[in-house]
């Protein structure tokens, strides 16, 4: 990623063109939060998935056609919520509402606002957010192969896409601590706690209590719709207790447990665990440097009228 893309963005970016952006979206924003908790978790989880894939420009809000599969409808998208879409559209039809503001704001820079007011309305830390970000030109379902991290995935795997991506280990375990909100599903974990291994049918970093629990809201032949909380003991509140839940082996995906069983990271967990300070900052920065990904600019992209299709 070249320096003179990133440079572009500022936090002001908007002010001589829709001075008031920020309250509009956060009024948006916390509309949709008061009509449905999931609008956090979605909207964070939308936001990653869209920056990881092409870089942060909504290409994960375009619809597919006839002739195009869209990255939405990759396997490794489909259980983005609509909740995260629909806080976005809401905001985009807000701020287009105000004359002065009309087709001046991208999809993908009220996607990074709404991103940091839910983190903000859950009782996470809020931060400044660089602008200036244009939509992209292209979204297919094929350019999401390989690019986004699954649940069973071990260190070296989870460090070695980040690092594709410019991303630290700090920054991705402060990152990872997104799944202190929100909810998974059976299908995703069940490996965990039914068929481990030959020696183990259940995954032994995993807390027995909590495997047990597991077992109880999934069991075998459950629907796999049935959502789970991704942090068992504050699943509505952003904090640092996820990683107080890795020490107790109460991590859901092995790509969360695996922070705390491997020696390598295991440090990070213990420091963030006892400090939500040191965390929050770490999280504030990862979340800064993931805003900055692929963003484009000039030629490379425009601004939608419409979140979900090309102009």
């Amino acid at each position: 990623m070249s320096l003179s893309i990133s440079a572009q963005l500022r936090q002001n970016f908007y002010a001589n063109s829709c001075s008031n952006v920020e309250a509009i979206v956060r009024g948006e924003v916390a509309k949709k939060f008061s009509q449905t908790f999931v609008t956090v978790p979605a909207t964070l989880r939308l936001f990653f998935h869209d920056c990881f894939v092409q870089g942060c420009d909504a290409s994960v809000m375009i619809a597919s056609t006839g002739s195009n599969k869209a990255e939405k409808d990759h396997p490794d998208n489909l259980s983005l919520a609509g909740d995260g879409f629909d806080t976005v559209i809401k905001a985009k039809a807000a701020v287009d509402a105000v004359p002065s503001c009309r087709n001046k704001v991208s999809c993908a820079d009220i996607l990074a606002l709404a991103t940091r007011d839910v983190i903000a309305m859950s009782g996470g830390p809020s931060y400044a957010v660089e602008l200036g970000r244009l939509d992209g030109l292209s979204s297919t379902a094929a350019s999401v192969n390989g690019k986004l991290p699954h649940p069973t995935f071990n260190l070296n795997q989870l460090n070695s896409l980040f690092a594709a991506n410019g991303l630290s280990q700090t920054d991705m375990i402060a990152l990872s601590a997104a799944h202190t909100l929100g909810f998974s599903h059976c299908d995703k974990f069940s490996n965990r706690i039914y068929n481990f291994s030959r020696q183990n049918a259940v995954d032994p970093t995993l807390n027995k209590d909590y495997a047990t629990q597991l077992q109880q809201m999934c069991p075998r032949n459950v629907d796999p719709r049935i959502a789970i909380n991704m942090d068992p003991n504050t699943p509505r509140t952003f904090d640092n207790v996820y990683f107080q839940n890795l020490q107790k082996g109460q991590g859901l995906f092995t790509s969360d447990q695996v922070l705390f069983t491997d020696t390598r990271s295991r440090p990070t967990v213990d420091a963030w665990a006892s400090n939500s300070q040191a965390f929050n900052q770490a999280f504030i920065t990862a979340m800064s440097k993931l805003g900055r990904l692929g963003v484009k600019t000039g030629r490379n992209g425009n601004i939608r009228r419409n979140c979900a299709a090309f102009n």
